[in-house]
């Protein structure tokens, strides 16, 4: 006889504040904070915009370093040109993402098109860090990019609801990206009156953010508003309701680590050490260099 799958509820609900980063750019960011240092694995989200800019205002996240962990960029609107030490070259477009696993490390600049620095136009996307185990903290760099015509999308019978799946499945959808560990990443659309049910697999931390109007989340039918974040229990099922109009939002699972965590800036490790040789590998040089340009961010040493 099988067991019936239990239905995750709300457990927490956060709500995401607003602050400066990169150049000056404003990102809402529900972690990491005084209270939540990540959802394990997940380390940040920040939401970039939306911003309206006016020409020559348009600003990013000039060359800086990483280690130990994976960065998802994932554009709603605008485009980004991104470089990196290790000769990589690209543009996210709206609708397109990059995953990309900084691995042993490199020096990565993230900027908002030449078009869009030149003419000004609407930033909005995300930003999202992904914890690797011990075991991958030193593995190769790698870059995945799927624009936004090679996102699966799922949509529910009665077409209320709707999902862009860029890690994991849902609604008859699988990603076509690859990753380390077990990740769901999806953008889903939600119109009111649509009720449908998201398979989330069980063991896996979950959660789920708004940026677009309110959704109703759990067997409970909590309400979760724009710039709010829901921690959901376990379970296997993860039942989404419309509420007023249309709502957008990412829901986000993966599996925990449970590994020590020892992060600075944008080093992400399991000691003291090991973060302390990530410094010290960045500012000799042996993480290179963008060959466009020798100018990086300096990083403090921490105390």
């Amino acid at each position: 006889m099988s067991q019936e799958r239990v239905q995750r509820e709300v457990v927490s609900v956060v709500t995401a504040h607003r602050q400066r980063e990169g150049a000056g750019f404003t990102v809402r960011r529900p972690f990491p904070s005084a209270t939540i240092e990540q959802a394990d694995p997940f380390l940040l989200i920040d939401e970039m915009g939306p911003t309206d800019y006016r020409p020559g205002e348009a600003i990013g996240a000039p060359d800086h370093p990483h280690r130990g962990f994976e960065t998802v960029t994932y554009v709603l609107e605008g485009a980004f040109e991104h470089e990196d030490s290790a000769g990589h070259r690209g543009r996210i477009a709206a609708g397109g993402v990059q995953w990309m696993t900084a691995g042993a490390g490199l020096i990565h600049s993230e900027e908002p098109a030449d078009r869009i620095k030149r003419e000004g136009g609407r930033i909005h996307g995300f930003q999202i860090w992904v914890n690797l185990p011990r075991a991958l903290k030193m593995t190769q760099p790698r870059y995945q990019e799927v624009s936004a015509d090679g996102i699966p999308t799922g949509r529910s019978a009665d077409g209320l609801a709707s999902v862009r799946v860029i890690a994991g499945r849902a609604l008859g959808a699988e990603a076509v990206i690859d990753t380390h560990l077990p990740i769901t990443f999806q953008d889903w659309t939600l119109q009111a009156g649509a009720d449908v049910t998201a398979e989330v697999d069980e063991g896996l931390n979950a959660l789920v953010y708004v940026f677009e109007g309110s959704v109703r989340v759990g067997a409970g039918g909590m309400r979760i508003a724009e710039g709010q974040m829901a921690q959901l229990g376990d379970g296997g099922l993860l039942r989404l309701q419309g509420d007023e109009g249309t709502a957008r939002f990412l829901l986000l699972a993966g599996k925990p680590l449970n590994e020590p965590l020892a992060r600075y800036g944008p080093f992400v490790m399991n000691t003291r050490d090991e973060l302390l040789e990530a410094m010290d590998d960045f500012r000799s040089g042996r993480m290179g260099e963008i060959t466009r340009t020798a100018q990086v961010v300096d990083v403090p040493a921490p105390r």
